[in-house]
């Protein structure tokens, strides 16, 4: 139900004409039984924004893809999805056709695997023109310029250059706004966003989040945003709709679910989300204070190509205390990842240093390398794509074990046991394979196989970018209270800086390969020097939460 009190975010006027879209007890079962959507109620109107928050598995997806009419054959639906007039949740899928990507666009989460690889930018932002015919043909010139125009409305630099480019060429952030101009070609009524931000940096996310308020203000779109970041649908939504479970928990204005938040759900979702520095583990703090380095870069260059001038890491030198956490923060391309790689032995550096312990291992061959991965592991962002969906997850834990040789069967067993303690899984998970898993216990498999064959340093490259925020804060004290137990080191590799600022002892801040900044955590989001930190703590998303947190302290 929509709530349209005098003190709610979209604008009255807005709200005083007829809904757009009205959803009336949706209903979604899957012929497993499952109900994921249970008799849910949702209004849009012209140029509002409503962001759909929840954690995984709450149904918000599935309410989104009812309204495109993207259900799987297995979906049962019920209710009505009246579209100005037309009830969607009737019509067949020719008839759906006239109305998806003309009268309702869509922009998915992944631009990387949205876009087609081989073709260029140009030509498939104009495909949408030739697949959907409005009764005119355009000349080739004219859908060139329509094409430039759209790249132009949606904050692309260099249109014209962008029509022959590949989406390769392009970074994470353009790719994405390429969708969105895709999906705004034919000026649809409504927009449905499916986690259209949650790949990219804060910088980035800040940018294409503007190009939805534009369309928005300007042209009257009204917009379905799907996330799980509470911080980002409170500075750019009109309304939140908080779902769990398949039911809608609230539907209020930003400025009403901030001050009176009336669910117990929305209260867990506000404080998760609500920016606070955790306080630092005593154990950490006493070996923060030691001279050695768990993990160490010494001028690492990376140049990718011959003539030198593509210098993708720059000179980049800083230490990781042993039992601490040191995240590398900045936006995509800044050369986070590829230093990790290095460290991880994974990629050769150009030039530089690593060491391990105090141990240069720079140098080191297959077998050496074998021998360093026992003790530094790597946690990937994406546990659907690094866990191996035939095996059953006492399989995929016992993995290491097997490959290191230590001990037999019955002793790896035992071990696998520990582990799934240790990563607070119950025991039952053993049998399970990774589909069976929520994500959260997807990424605690993957650190209780990161740690199998005695691991003291983890390497977590976006390790939380995919979940929920209270998802993410379970594995985040997870991480914690391992350390604390286990002495154990992280690098920690993110684009949030809410949870960086959470985890990390101290931050590197890196752009274009260089590091600009490092320090203690407080230091750098208290009082940053350099001009780029500030930059990309400005762009940080929550600028409501911390603007609430500040009053009430």
């Amino acid at each position: 139900m929509s709530v349209t009190t005098a003190d709610q975010a979209a604008p009255a006027a807005l709200l005083q004409a007829a809904p757009l879209l009205a959803i009336r007890g949706l209903q979604v079962e899957y012929q497993s039984g499952t109900t994921a959507v249970g008799g849910v109620d949702l209004t849009l109107h012209a140029g509002e924004i409503v962001a759909l928050v929840g954690e995984s598995g709450s149904g918000k997806t599935t309410l989104a893809r009812s309204v495109l009419g993207l259900l799987p054959a297995s979906a049962r639906i019920s209710g009505r999805i009246d579209f100005d007039g037309t009830d969607l949740a009737s019509l067949s899928e020719k008839e759906f056709c006239r109305i998806r990507g003309r009268r309702i666009g869509l922009v998915p989460q992944d631009p990387g695997a949205s876009l087609d690889p081989v073709r260029t930018i140009g030509s498939q932002v104009a495909e949408v023109f030739r697949l959907h015919q409005d009764g005119r043909r355009r000349s080739r010139r004219e859908l060139r310029a329509e094409v430039v125009r759209l790249l132009t409305l949606v904050g692309i630099d260099r249109p014209e250059e962008r029509l022959r480019q590949y989406p390769h060429e392009l970074s994470g952030g353009l790719k994405q706004r390429v969708l969105i101009a895709i999906a705004f070609s034919l000026h649809p009524q409504v927009l449905i966003a499916d986690e259209p931000t949650s790949a990219l940096d804060v910088t980035v996310q800040r940018t294409v989040l503007e190009v939805f308020d534009r369309l928005a203000k300007e042209y009257g779109t009204a917009v379905i945003f799907v996330t799980h970041d509470l911080a980002v649908a409170t500075d750019h939504a009109d309304r939140i709709v908080v779902m769990r479970g398949g039911s809608v928990r609230e539907d209020r204005g930003v400025d009403q679910i901030l001050a009176r938040p009336e669910d117990e759900y929305t209260v867990r979702l506000l404080e998760e989300a609500a920016p606070a520095r955790a306080a630092v583990p005593a154990a950490s703090v006493a070996a923060s204070t030691s001279s050695d380095y768990a993990l160490e870069a010494r001028d690492l260059v990376k140049v990718f190509d011959r003539g030198g001038t593509n210098r993708a890491v720059d000179a980049v030198s800083f230490g990781v205390r042993p039992g601490t956490t040191f995240s590398l923060v900045g936006e995509s391309g800044s050369g986070k990842s590829t230093t990790a790689r290095m460290l991880m032995r994974l990629l050769d550096p150009t030039e530089g240093t690593v060491l391990v312990d105090g141990r240069d291992v720079t140098g080191l061959d297959g077998r050496g390398k074998r021998e360093l991965w026992r003790t530094l592991q790597l946690v990937y962002q994406n546990p659907d794509s690094a866990l191996d969906p035939r095996l059953r997850i006492r399989d995929i834990v016992a993995e290491p074990i097997a490959n290191f040789r230590l001990g037999g069967r019955a002793g790896q067993q035992e071990r696998v046991s520990e582990l799934l303690e240790q990563v607070n899984l119950p025991a039952r998970v053993a049998s399970a394979r990774p589909m069976e898993l929520s994500g959260g216990q997807r990424q605690r498999v993957a650190i209780a196989r990161a740690l199998a064959a005695g691991a003291k340093t983890l390497v977590l490259d976006e390790a939380l970018s995919a979940l929920d925020v209270l998802t993410q804060a379970q594995i985040l004290a997870l991480l914690e209270e391992l350390q604390r137990e286990l002495g154990l080191t992280y690098l920690f590799i993110s684009h949030d800086l809410h949870v960086v600022e959470r985890i990390s002892h101290e931050v590197g801040v890196m752009r274009r390969g260089r590091l600009v900044e490092s320090g203690p955590t407080a230091s750098i989001f208290g009082n940053p020097q350099h001009d780029y930190t500030r930059r990309l703590l400005d762009s940080n998303p929550g600028h409501r939460l911390r603007a609430l947190a500040a009053s009430t302290k």
